[in-house]
């Protein structure tokens, strides 16, 4: 029981990483022009690691 409530809220901060992924897109960008970059693709693929390691 306790392992599938945390792969649950695994793949909800999964899915939740992705959302703001997608949200701060434009926020993203210009700040890229800018000479700085969100670490946002890290969190999304330690989540996703983290999701495909639980569902194991």
């Amino acid at each position: 029981m306790a392992a599938r409530l945390q792969t649950a809220t695994i793949f909800a901060l999964y899915q939740l990483t992705l959302l703001a992924g997608i949200v701060l897109l434009p926020v993203a960008m210009v700040t890229e022009r800018l000479g700085l970059r969100l670490p946002i693709d890290r969190a999304v693929d330690g989540l996703n690691r983290a999701y495909e390691q639980a569902q194991e």
